[in-house]
């Protein structure tokens, strides 16, 4: 990217794609079999499992792509792309009600589908790889950026039955079709710095 990312931007970006308010109802469905003392037991669990897996992408992420010999530009483009289409299901979610991540399981969930894809999902991790890639020498701002909106979803969706009996579902959704629109944005900008990087252009 030709403009630097703040870290508190970073932070939001992140957050913005954990969709922390669209995966309360999908991980509410996905504990509603788990008994009730348990079920503040398995979200910690799922939620510290996401963080390893995040932590392990963001400093493992520029050999991935040294490894696959991608350049940083794609990266941005692909990214870009991703973080879209995640947008637009939160804005025009599916028509059967299966959420971002499709319809949840049965029994006690684990790794898949809370930690993996529910918060670290494979446009977290293209965006992580992006920014390592694109501004490498700032790995401590984006593990810093990182652990705040981890740290900000973990509390989201650990109040989520509390959320999720005062707001409603109506009003989640709203919010959640706001973040949408707001990701949409980062994509289109991640996406169009990503084409002006690789013909030369300043944007």
């Amino acid at each position: 990217m030709e403009t630097q990312m703040t870290t508190l931007s970073a932070g939001i970006m992140l957050f913005l794609i954990m969709d922390p308010l669209g995966n309360i109802p999908f991980f509410l469905s996905l504990l509603k079999d788990v008994p009730p003392k348990r079920r503040r037991r398995v979200m910690v669990r799922e939620l510290l499992i996401a963080l390893g897996v995040l932590l392990a992408f963001l400093f493992g992420g520029q050999h991935i792509l040294k490894l696959l010999q991608l350049k940083p530009d794609s990266i941005s483009i692909a990214g870009g792309i991703v973080l879209f289409l995640i947008g637009i299901r939160m804005v025009f979610p599916p028509a059967d009600g299966g959420g971002i991540f499709g319809k949840p399981g049965q029994g006690e969930p684990f790794i898949v589908p809370m930690a993996i894809p529910g918060v670290a999902g494979p446009s977290a991790m293209a965006a992580l790889l992006l920014l390592t890639n694109t501004q490498p020498g700032r790995t401590a701002d984006w593990t810093i950026a990182l652990l705040l909106a981890w740290l900000a979803t973990s509390l989201i969706l650990l109040s989520a039955t509390y959320l999720f009996r005062w707001f409603g579902e109506s009003v989640l959704t709203a919010l959640e079709r706001v973040m949408g629109m707001l990701l949409i944005a980062l994509s289109v900008q991640m996406f169009m710095a990503g084409v002006a990087s690789f013909l030369h252009l300043n944007v």
